[in-house]
């Protein structure tokens, strides 16, 4: 049985859970039990607070982790990184109040600052030569500079919203941060074989995010110039149609490119063109 600590609240937890669900395991749901077993995978999940999560993977209290890369960052700890998430986006950023002229780093020198990350920011400010003064705060560190509690914060930031409602602009980003799958470093083999089958499901479904199965009828003579458009992840299936003259091509496009290039299909004579979303892909 593998042991993985996950954020008990909040939309790293959200996301971690769709992760799950889309891998095809089962977590029951439940808001008061910290310990729950999957009932279809040998996993069992623990609910944590985030900044616990990493402690409890080295120490061995879990196996797995999914954290943030901040809090991994903070905390140190020795646990080995697994896989990138590619979910929970964030970054860390240095802010000042808008009406303030930022002339460079310089300007933090002497200056107060909120956060609840003190590790990274030393770690920033002495690769930088920069003398802070740097102040913890739990929590709503945004509001430090609003009641002179600090001359500026650094944080997460995401959409940059909760910074503009408390007049405050962002002008150093110090690192930017994902979701990682982090293990212990000295799990038994046959967890790790659990592991092994867990990333094996985890690649299927992030191998098929952004992804569309197309389907098109293509005029036989126009079939070469028709695959020299599509970036598929490898040459395209075509399988001739009853009538006479036409193809079915099959290939995988991404999301981001599609529009552009259904566009060109389109152009070639391609008709029928039917999209179907791809849940999970074996690569």
């Amino acid at each position: 049985m593998l042991r993985i600590a996950v954020q008990s609240k909040g939309r790293l937890y959200e996301e971690t859970m769709a992760l799950l669900q889309e891998a095809d395991i089962k977590i029951p749901a439940s808001k008061r039990i910290l310990l729950v077993q999957s009932p279809n995978f040998p996993i069992e999940v623990l609910f944590l607070r985030d900044d616990d999560i990493p402690q409890s993977v080295a120490g061995g209290v879990a196996d797995l982790g999914i954290v943030g890369e901040n809090e991994f960052v903070e905390r140190k700890e020795d646990a080995e990184i697994v896989r990138r998430l590619g979910f929970s986006k964030c970054r860390l950023s240095l802010a000042i109040p808008k009406d303030v002229d930022y002339p460079g780093l310089s300007w933090f020198e002497g200056r107060k600052i909120a956060t609840s990350y003190p590790g990274i920011l030393k770690d920033f400010m002495d690769s930088n030569g920069i003398q802070a003064d740097i102040h913890v705060i739990t929590g709503s560190v945004e509001i430090a500079p609003g009641i002179s509690l600090a001359d500026a914060i650094f944080d997460i930031v995401s959409s940059g919203s909760t910074l503009v409602s408390n007049s405050l602009k962002e002008v150093e980003v110090v690192m930017r941060s994902e979701a990682l799958l982090i293990g212990n470093k000295n799990m038994s083999e046959e967890k790790r074989r659990i592991l092994d089958e867990l990333l094996f499901r985890i690649e299927a479904v992030k191998a098929a995010e952004d992804k569309k199965y197309v389907l098109m009828n293509a005029p036989t003579g126009r079939l070469k110039e028709i695959i020299e458009v599509l970036p598929g992840m490898k040459s395209p299936t075509v399988m001739p149609l009853a009538q006479e003259g036409w193809s079915s091509v099959h290939t995988v496009l991404d999301e981001k490119c599609f529009w552009e290039i259904i566009g060109k299909l389109k152009a070639l004579g391609a008709e029928g063109i039917l999209v179907l979303p791809i849940e999970k892909m074996i690569l």
